[in-house]
């Protein structure tokens, strides 16, 4: 598990999460499986973890636990399977193993999501996800269906493109580095991580150019697996999926995520827009229970460089 990926954040973000030991959770980005199975320890009677990822890898490298329910799905959709969970009979679907025993009516007692991506995903090659390899300009989190970011940088005008970098990456010439990949494609398709880096070569800074690059790479890998729409559909449906008390913890890695958990858990959009109705209440349903982030320890920083930017939100339904 831990050459797979190291958790994050993990002894602080479980014991946010747990308040009954024998409650239902979820962890909505089961990945390496480290956060599912610190959660699974600390369970007793009839405690269980309804898991979710997209990624057949992380499906394949899972491990067994009669507690464990393990769904191959993008977890926008959570609400449907807790739903449908919920029904506790005659499920018969494909994407679902493990455990299909009934859930609570009121709804599950909490939900974790480490929106990073896995130190497997970008320590293989072939997934495209890293600058530091040559391979398939891939990077979907789901490799079995959908748009590539080699589909993206050879098929989208010179504006999309610009706005994909501006917005995702938060790049400071996107502009350039849009017209460079589209002088470059004039002369044929860039179909690998080295090709794309080569195409753009030009508009980054001597200086920090590993830092450019992954804010490049950090905008293609949104927009191809639109991160930033699921994470908004998790968060409604997490909101439906917890009953009165359960809680939301949420570790984030870049400010647009950051700012989307915040927004609403504040109130109640994504949007930040406290929308009052005629009694001055707002549409916010979570309460935060911790002010500030969450961050990490100089100690995690240290033996896991990937932490460095990761914060902590928890949030409690009301």
């Amino acid at each position: 598990m831990s050459s797979y990926h190291i958790p994050v954040l993990l002894e602080e973000s479980v014991s946010a999460l747990i308040g009954d030991t024998g409650g239902t959770y979820a962890d909505a980005t089961y990945g390496g499986g480290g956060h599912t199975s610190e959660i699974l320890s600390r369970l007793t009677g009839n405690g269980r973890v309804i898991a979710f990822d997209r990624d057949s890898d992380a499906i394949a490298n899972a491990s067994s636990d009669s507690r464990l329910t393990l769904i191959q799905s993008n977890f926008r959709f959570i609400h449907n399977y807790i739903m449908l969970l919920g029904r506790g009979s005659g499920i018969n679907t494909d994407n679902i193993h493990g455990c299909t025993d009934p859930l609570p009516s009121e709804g599950i007692d909490g939900i974790l999501a480490d929106l990073g991506v896995s130190s497997h995903q970008f320590d293989t090659p072939e997934r495209g996800f890293s600058f530091r390899y040559d391979s398939p300009l891939d990077m979907r989190m789901d490799n079995r269906s959908g748009k590539t970011a080699a589909d993206i940088v050879n098929s989208y005008s010179e504006e999309d493109l610009e706005k994909t970098l501006r917005l995702y990456g938060e790049v400071d010439n996107s502009r350039r580095i849009a017209s460079l990949i589209c002088k470059s494609r004039q002369t044929g398709k860039i179909s690998t991580t080295g090709e794309l880096c080569e195409a753009i070569r030009p508009a980054l800074p001597g200086h920090a150019e590993h830092k450019a690059l992954a804010k490049i790479y950090q905008a293609l890998r949104i927009e191809v697996n639109q991160e930033m729409k699921s994470l908004e559909k998790f968060l409604y449906g997490a909101e439906k999926s917890l009953k009165p008390g359960g809680r939301l913890v949420v570790i984030t890695y870049h400010s647009l995520e950051d700012r989307m958990v915040k927004n609403f858990i504040k109130t109640g959009n994504v949007y930040g827009k406290a929308e009052k109705d005629i009694y001055g209440n707002t549409g916010a349903t979570m309460r935060a229970v911790n002010r500030k982030p969450i961050v990490p320890e100089e100690e995690e920083i240290a033996s896991n460089t990937r932490a460095r930017s990761a914060k902590l939100r928890i949030a409690e339904k009301i």
